[in-house]
Order: C-alpha cells, then structure tokens, then sequence
C-alpha cells in the first residue's frame, strides 16, 4: 500500500501529541492517522536544520487528508525552539515593554515586525502556529514567566500583544494567548508545583485576564489556561474548570476561539488524576484541545481509552487555526523586501 493509499481523510480530533526526533517513525505515523488527533507540537529536539525542519512538517501535514495542525513554543527569549541555521533571535516580550515607556508607537511597531518575522519563519519551513502571545502580567514573582511577559500593566501587555499579533497574521499565522486567566502572580512552576493563587476572583478579571475580554477572539483565535488553581473562585485549575472555561471566558467575555490545555503532563495538571482523567477534565470543561508533551507512552495510553465525541464547534475552532494560504519558501522569504525590512528593524532591538 502507497504512503498516499494509507493517508486517512478525518477531521481533526482533540488530542495534540509530539514527536520523539527529527523524523518520523512507522509507530509514529499511525498515531498521526488516530482520528482522535488532531495536531502536533514540536520542540527543539525535533529541530537540526532548516531542511529537515521542513521535511518533518511534510511528512506530518502528509499523514492527513486534512492537514493536522503543527504547532510550537516559539516565543523569543529563552523559549525559541528553533535557534540556529537562519532563524531570527527573537527577543524576550519583556523588551518592548520596557521600550514602551520610551515611545510606546515604536514599541508596538517592532513588536509587529518581530511577529511578522517569528511567524513567517515559522510558516517557511511548515509550522502552522506558535503558542505564543504571554499575557500574563510580571509581578515580579512568577519562576516561569518572569522576562516572557510584555509588563505589569494589562493594557500595555494588551497593545503590545495585539501589535505581535497583527504581525503574525501578516504572516498569515494564528496566535494563542497564554495562560488565562494569569499564571504572573503565582511563584510556583506549573511544570513542576501545583501553584495556587489565593487573589479574590475580581482582582483577577481587572488584571490578569483583562487582556483576554479587549482583545477577544477576532484578534486572539486561540487560548491557553493556567495550570494554576484560583480556591476563591474554583478548587480546580483553569484549565479542568468549566467555571473558568465556559462560564467566564466563554459566557461572560464572549470568547469563541480554540481553547488548548496546557500540557497535561506537567505537574499542575496531576490534580486531576492519570493522563485519560486530565484529558476527560480539560475536555469537558471546554477545551476543544489537550496536549500531551513528552511522553509517549501516555500519548498512547489517552488515544487507546478515550472515548469522546469531538463537538462541530470544537473542528470548527481548530480549522480556523490554519493558515489561509501556502506560505512561500526559505529562500523566497529571504528575497523579499517586506520581510527583509521587518528583519533589519527587529534586529535593531536584540543587538540594542
């Protein structure tokens, strides 16, 4: 039977998985045709060259008829998975905040142009979305985001966000806020703590998550929330509460966009019980994605006892995560004008 033959027309289904190298393996493949999947994150261990980086893409997105969407962490600073053989040094968010101070337009115009060049990047070698804008807020405390978020301010962090934004999608590349409603104020890593924020559930909305209700789903297609458990408003984390999920971000904000777990292998997912418990938690309070990272084995264990059925509304959300159009290739991108200009004005604030 032809690789061609063997590919499977479905639609994409709520779990995301990874790969293990830089290609794929046959017990690979047949989990990528699982119609319980629906996209795959990868990481730098997948990552040697900018070809292989492409032939990977290709061999996923080739396993379907509909193309299973790619995804990664792919932020700038010390969270960029891809870091050598052409790709741009992306600066951490914390820059332009700092720059906004000085002159706020200049600080959005170089976050529009780092988008545009993160995004385009990306999209040249097969990558459909990168995890990224942060929007939690720096208080200062937080082990994990610290220099990843934009600033303490929720409005700064919220235009500076939209300007990021608007450059991916010059790019033709969706975004995915993170971590709501805040992961900022809490000092424990999620992946590896279980952090808890004991602030009052209105302090929280006139924070942390007031990026999430300005920017809403038109400008910000997908979300991701905290592993992160908020007592005063529900003993679960975010991510496995439908008060979180669907009263507030749905409800109450509007929001209409994908809604990812965050890794339900970390730490502060482990409140919820085995991996096939986690999934069954995030999925019923309102993700229309689970991730599981870095081990396959319970990759394989979820997709071998989950039993769901993936809602029209959920494939809906996920399909407009994909790119519009085909994106033009390495060389191609280098030769042209608009991104060579964003390239030169967003390397003017790493090497500054």
């Amino acid at each position: 039977m032809t690789a061609q033959q063997m590919r499977v027309s479905l639609p994409p289904g709520p779990v995301m998985v990874d790969v293990e190298g830089t290609a794929l393996t046959d017990h690979e493949r047949a989990r990528l045709r699982n119609p319980l999947v629906g996209g795959v994150i990868l990481f730098a261990r997948n990552f040697d060259n900018r070809a292989q980086l492409s032939d990977l893409c290709q061999s996923i997105h080739a396993e379907r008829d509909e193309p299973l969407l790619i995804a990664v962490d792919h932020e700038g600073g010390r969270v960029q998975r891809f870091r050598s053989d052409g790709f741009t040094e992306i600066p951490a968010m914390s820059v332009f905040g700092e720059l906004w101070f000085e002159d706020s337009l200049a600080a959005m115009r170089l976050a529009s142009e780092t988008g545009y060049v993160l995004g385009a990047e990306l999209r040249a070698c097969g990558v459909d979305l990168s995890f990224t804008p942060v929007l939690d807020l720096d208080y200062g405390v937080s082990k994990v985001i610290g220099n990843r978020s934009f600033h303490r301010d929720p409005r700064v962090v919220a235009m500076l966000a939209r300007s990021l934004i608007q450059g991916l999608m010059l790019a033709d590349m969706a975004a995915c806020g993170k971590h709501f409603p805040g992961h900022g104020a809490v000092e424990a890593d999620s992946h590896h703590e279980i952090p808890v924020d004991q602030r009052s559930f209105e302090e929280i909305m006139q924070e942390d998550a007031a990026p999430y209700g300005w920017l809403g789903d038109m400008v910000l297609p997908s979300v991701m929330p905290a592993h992160v458990i908020y007592p005063k408003v529900d003993p679960q984390p975010a991510g496995f509460s439908s008060h979180w999920i669907q009263k507030v971000l749905r409800q109450d904000l509007g929001y209409d966009g994908v809604v990812f777990s965050d890794d339900l292998t970390m730490e502060g997912a482990t409140v919820a019980g085995d991996i096939l418990a986690r999934a069954q938690a995030a999925l019923t309070a309102g993700c229309d994605m689970v991730l599981v990272c870095n081990r396959p084995d319970m990759a394989d264990d979820l997709l071998a006892r989950l039993q769901t059925v993936h809602s029209a509304e959920s494939v809906e959300r996920i399909r407009r995560l994909m790119p519009k159009k085909p994106a033009c290739n390495w060389e191609a991108l280098q030769a042209d004008e608009r991104y060579q200009y964003a390239r030169r004005l967003q390397s003017q604030i790493v090497s500054g």
